[in-house]
């Protein structure tokens, strides 16, 4: 782009004007669709359902009519729902986000990036400008601050209007020290922005080279160190090298909460002991124990900790638990909700220890079908304390020594016979059969990789599943029963411009998919079925997998589309989910227990806590697969050089992702590697394709590539494609019968602006 400094810095601090919304035809008429789209792309500010039903002056019936449509729209993917009830275009960033400042661009205006960026392209610019009509705070390289975003004017990106500060922004930094005692310079560990902070020599607090350090952020000093921000060093790790470190910077960078406050340690320190009054006695059933209760049915007890008893609405504990959200779970350390008073001691259901419970009975037919149900707060003393193998081998393989006979015959096999009919009861009701292809990281006792191997899949982790949805199916209809709000576990059918491209990707492949009726996770299954044991397997697994939705928290019941049921919500895990906490205080004061506290909840605010709860379960995940990567990515390094194969398991304009055989490491093929070839991406058929000479890049194809380079600091693998060997043909090089280029020379494909969609 060409253009005077001063005309670009018009364009990025002058307020995009927008235009007036655009009324419907008369005064209270419901907006077409194209209407309602065109005022979302021109309106400032913050824009909810009321401003729009202002906007368009409707009233009564109108407003319910409104309701449906941005539904219909929102389910299209056509627009998001932010945090606060904000809607938007969905190919739009947030009207207000927290962006990290990131340097300086050519013409002198910061630049910034989102916190939290999960696609695989890179974010849009987002150019930094002061609020209007005063001189904007001092921020330096690394601060955090809350925008408001427009889209820039004649260019690609945003224009962020600073509007604070954040007093949460990382004071902190953790990265890796290079220098010694005349000072140096601290860059940090952040996967995407490799932002370097200047140490002098009073600050480095006896930092070695290349340790792995905590370093304090200081006030901003211009005029010294190129403009490179000031930071103390205030912890040393040691070697950066050391495996144990990995996690801690997955952690640290996705600004996961590891310390318990003062006040949430006393709480959890002074945990009241439970009675037996209103509670029934589980204590002599061995569970979790399935029982014949009637000819070919089945009487199911599922009992989970009663975490609401120890964590009380508006305490430090529950302040602190709805923080967190969730635990997130690492290699080598778990980041607890609860403090581990509680987590791993009274709310850990430990054999032979009583232990307070909340428990349902669960009544099944003999094709897995619910005939009714029981909630009871109970006391209970768990029998055994099994791993998935264990229980795999004594039942499945009849391994002898690892249960006794009569603990096999009375508790085991009757809970896979049960197994047996909820399964078919899945079947019936035609749950979504994608198969996942997670690896497991097993430590060695130094801290590094030992090896890297698929995560089993045994009939006994899908015994365990099974039970534990029949309990959250209960959980949601025992609450709507007596009408109490709670949070559903909420999965929306695919949007209908992921189904069309996947209709039109599988046509590709000779398979035909109905254009018109409603879409059911039946249908998916058929896909799957259909291209089983065959060559594509795994590439329609994956195209599947991606045009579902995501799972999410909230207090409108939506459905859950993968588990093909009505109605759901998580209530089996209150220690490490705060969404199962609020259920079981809904169904504790359902049961007449005042003492859980629901009534003191902020139920008004609901939607908050489901979208802040959803928010820091994506954080969580988020932080968990960069860990692996970088511990993948440590396994590797010690074979940079080798030639390796891999599947092609991500698809963009700027190059291929491929994961690694066996280790499932994943790395990027940039597109200027690919050859001399100017390539172009084919978003629905899933591919990229040569103009010149025709070859094509599937995702799904196996390949062979070099590793280039493996950095564990970053998580980073980068790879270079194998060229097959004289009269050999990869499966992912295909050609359409086009001759190289005569010249033979390795062209570069030029860069070009592509539009996005």
């Amino acid at each position: 782009m060409t253009g005077s400094r001063a005309g670009r810095k018009e364009s990025r601090s002058g307020a995009r004007k927008a235009a007036a919304p655009r009324k419907a035809k008369r005064a209270g008429a419901l907006p077409t669709r194209e209407e309602l789209l065109r005022y979302l792309e021109t309106a400032e500010g913050k824009v909810t359902k009321r401003e729009i039903a202002r906007a368009f002056r409707l009233k009564g019936a109108a407003r319910v009519q409104l309701k449906g449509l941005l539904k219909e729209l929102e389910e299209e993917g056509i627009i998001a729902r932010d945090e606060g009830r904000a809607l938007r275009l969905a190919h739009r960033l947030p009207h207000v986000m927290v962006v990290e400042v990131t340097g300086i661009d050519e013409l002198g205006d910061l630049a910034a990036r989102p916190v939290h960026w999960e696609r695989p392209e890179p974010p849009p610019p987002i150019h930094l400008a002061p609020p209007k009509g005063r001189a904007g705070p001092a921020v330096g390289v690394g601060e955090r601050v809350l925008v408001r975003l427009q889209p820039a004017e004649g260019e690609p990106g945003y224009v962020g209007r600073i509007v604070k500060v954040l007093e949460g922004a990382p004071k902190t930094v953790l990265g890796v020290f290079h220098g010694g005692e005349l000072g140096g310079r601290v860059v940090s560990v952040e996967r995407k922005q490799r932002t370097e902070f200047a140490v002098l020599p009073e600050d480095t607090g006896g930092a070695r080279d290349g340790e792995l350090v905590l370093a304090e952020v200081l006030p901003q000093r211009r005029g010294r160190h190129y403009g490179l921000k000031r930071v103390r060093i205030r912890e040393r790790y040691g070697d950066v090298s050391d495996p144990r470190h990995i996690s801690l910077i997955a952690i640290h960078q996705y600004g996961l909460r590891t310390a318990f406050p003062p006040a949430v340690l006393k709480e959890a320190a002074r945990a009241r002991p439970f009675t037996l009054e209103g509670r029934e006695d589980l204590r002599d059933i061995p569970l979790i124990t399935i029982d014949p209760e009637h000819p070919g049915g089945w009487h199911l007890i599922v009992a989970i900790a009663d975490v609401a008893h120890y964590v009380r609405p508006g305490s430090a504990l529950d302040e602190e638990a709805l923080e967190r959200g969730n635990s997130a779970y690492f290699p080598d350390r778990v980041v607890p909700m609860l403090p581990e008073a509680l987590s791993a001691d009274l709310c850990s259901l430990m054999p032979g220890v009583d232990r307070p419970c909340l428990a349902v009975h669960i009544w099944i037919d003999e094709k897995g079908r619910k005939r009714r149900h029981r909630f009871v707060r109970a006391v209970m003393r768990s029998a055994a304390n099994l791993a998935y193998e264990q229980v795999e081998a004594a039942v499945v393989e009849g391994r002898p020594g690892i249960v006794d006979d009569a603990f096999r015959t009375r508790v085991l096999r009757p809970l896979y016979e049960a197994h047996r009919a909820l399964a078919q009861e899945r079947r019936r009701r035609g749950a979504l059969e994608i198969e996942s292809d997670e690896r497991e990281i097993l430590l060695g006792e130094d801290g590094r990789v030992a090896d890297v191997r698929p995560r089993p899949r045994l009939l006994a982790h899908r015994v365990i599943e099974d039970m534990m949805i029949a309990a959250n199916v209960a959980a949601a209809e025992e609450l709507e029963r007596h009408a109490l709000p709670l949070i559903y576990r909420v999965h929306e059918p695919p949007a209908p411009e992921k189904v069309e491209a996947l209709r039109e990707f599988l046509e590709s492949l000779d398979y035909r998919w109905p254009r018109a009726g409603t879409i059911t996770p039946r249908m998916f299954n058929r896909v799957l079925r259909h291209f089983r044991g065959t060559p594509h397997e795994r590439l329609v697994n994956e195209v599947v997998l991606r045009t579902q939705m995501q799972a999410r928290y909230d207090p409108e019941n939506r459905g859950h589309f993968g588990l093909a049921l009505r109605r759901y919500a998580h209530f089996t895990s209150p220690i490490r989910r705060y969404a199962d906490l609020v259920i079981h205080r809904g169904l504790l004061h359902a049961l007449g227990f005042r003492d859980a506290g629901f009534e003191k909840m902020p139920l008004s605010r609901l939607d908050e806590i489901a979208a802040h709860i959803s928010s820091t379960e994506r954080v969580a995940e988020a932080a968990e697969r960069d860990s692996i990567d970088r511990y993948l990515a440590a396994y590797l390094e010690g074979r940079v050089g080798a030639v390796l194969r891999g599947v092609i398991t991500g698809v963009t304009r700027f190059g291929l992702f491929v994961t690694l055989e066996p280790s499932g490491g994943t790395g990027l093929i940039p597109i200027s590697e690919l050859g001399a070839d100017w390539y172009a991406f084919d978003e629905k058929r899933h591919l990229l394709e040569g103009r010149r000479h025709g070859r094509v890049f599937r995702l799904g194809d196996r390949v062979r590539v070099r590793l280039i380079e493996a950095e564990p600091i970053t998580g980073a693998i980068r790879l270079a494609l194998v060229e097959a060997e004289a009269g050999e043909e990869t499966e992912t090089g295909r050609r359409r019968g086009r001759r190289p280029a005569a010249d033979g020379r390795n062209r570069r494909a030029p860069r070009r602006r592509r539009k996005t969609t």
